[in-house]
């Protein structure tokens, strides 16, 4: 690589990651992040543990050995009186944050694992779903106690899965964990590459519309103060996203489940590391990201080499905005349904493949060979736009006045 081309890659680079706006986005975010998640639950902490703090009366002589356990292995704490107590005095004690709360075990509860819940405030959804199912569960088991039945039933509702098996290719990971991984990282492609590609012109404009670009290809050629910029601006993004991703992985790992800690009967709803993606999958995401970032970040130079204001590169930059903003729009459908013969056809259209192909290996339904072939056609398809968008930045680079028409447009192609 010329000496020129490095000059304007560490020129772009260090005057992005040195400004106040990237520090604070690429520090800040993921500050922020861990703050909304952790602040609410340490605020909360008090409050909490004394919700977990509750009493069992049980007059069926019969409940209180199987739900007391379940009870403090979902992170509940018993008070002593279990037995004989007054409605009226439990009721004080909840009132005045003695106590969080009580369940009232009768024969109700033994005939169809209806119990009373009392407590001073509405309980989460979470909350209230998990000490239900822990008093069904514990009748259930009271009722067939000393039978052969019971071990054979817990084992039942413990593991019983729906194994979906598909004919028409690869099984398809389709539960939640796997929806939210091919989600977010769809969403972190798409806005990625368009900030990043948005920035290019940006930078292109800037130079062009402060005249500095006159003096700066007085002393090299135009293709080689674009490939810099796109490297630039490029080497930007990777940094930025090393830090998200790196964040991210450190916020799932300890800060959620030392959130969870505080919510432990939510722990049992989704394991937490599921929604991380494996060494394959990012090997995916930053394949399409490199590839897409390439291809978009040409047509964004192009956009900006032909536009003299801002007012026409909002204008001019819509089409290109288009192709990024069409794909995103069908990936909920496309998570759906991967192996649909739709969404493997526009998988492999290279302005599309960053972030339907990525959809669809996140759902487990892309083949090795379909993920390179869409990566072979964006890297042909980088190369033609390069020589594109090479030619139009040659001349438009310069040009000042009015956008250029269509016509001029393949004019400065067939002539640079």
């Amino acid at each position: 690589m010329t000496s020129p081309v490095i000059s304007v890659i560490r020129r772009e680079y260090l005057q992005r990651v040195r400004s106040r706006w990237f520090l604070f986005t690429t520090l800040g975010l993921p500050v922020l992040m861990l703050a909304l998640v952790l602040v609410p639950v340490l605020m909360g902490e008090r409050d909490a543990r004394r919700e977990r703090h509750l009493a069992i009366v049980d007059e069926t002589g019969q409940l209180f050995d199987i739900v007391a356990p379940r009870l403090a292995s979902a992170g509940y704490t018993l008070d002593t009186l279990t037995h004989g107590a007054a409605p009226r005095d439990l009721n004080v004690r909840v009132v005045e944050g003695d106590l969080g709360g009580y369940l009232w075990l009768d024969r109700e509860t033994l005939a169809s694992g209806r119990a009373r819940f009392v407590v001073n405030e509405s309980p989460s959804a979470i909350r209230r779903f998990a000490v239900g199912q822990i008093v069904a569960r514990s009748a259930l088991d009271a009722r067939l106690n000393g039978t052969d039945v019971a071990a054979d039933l817990a084992v039942l509702l413990e593991e019983s899965e729906l194994d979906v098996q598909t004919l028409g290719g690869d099984g398809i990971d389709d539960d939640m964990p796997a929806f939210l991984r091919a989600f977010t990282g769809t969403f972190f492609l798409y806005f990625v590459i368009f900030f990043y590609g948005i920035a290019v012109l940006r930078s292109v404009l800037e130079e062009k519309t402060g005249r500095i670009v006159e003096v700066i290809v007085s002393s090299m050629k135009p293709w080689q103060l674009m490939l810099g910029k796109i490297l630039g601006v490029g080497a930007v993004g990777l940094t930025q996203l090393g830090v998200w991703l790196g964040s991210a992985v450190v916020m799932m790992l300890l800060a959620a489940p030392s959130a969870v800690a505080f919510l432990p009967e939510g722990a049992t709803l989704t394991d937490l590391k599921e929604l991380l993606p494996d060494a394959r999958l990012l090997a995916v995401f930053a394949s399409l990201f490199l590839a897409g970032y390439f291809l978009y970040a040409g047509l964004f130079a192009a956009v900006g080499a032909m536009c003299s204001t801002e007012e026409e590169a909002q204008q001019a930059q819509f089409p290109v905005m288009m192709l990024l903003v069409v794909p995103f729009v069908m990936v909920t459908a496309a998570i759906q349904s991967p192996h649909a013969p739709l969404w493997v056809g526009l998988s492999l259209v290279p302005f599309f493949s960053p972030i339907l192909m990525y959809a669809r290996a996140a759902a487990g339904a892309a083949a090795t060979w379909e993920i390179v072939l869409s990566l072979v056609l964006m890297g042909l398809t980088t190369l033609a736009v390069a020589w594109v968008a090479g030619r139009i930045y040659k001349v438009g680079i310069l040009m000042q006045g009015k956008r250029p028409t269509l016509p001029e447009l393949v004019r400065w192609v067939r002539e640079a």
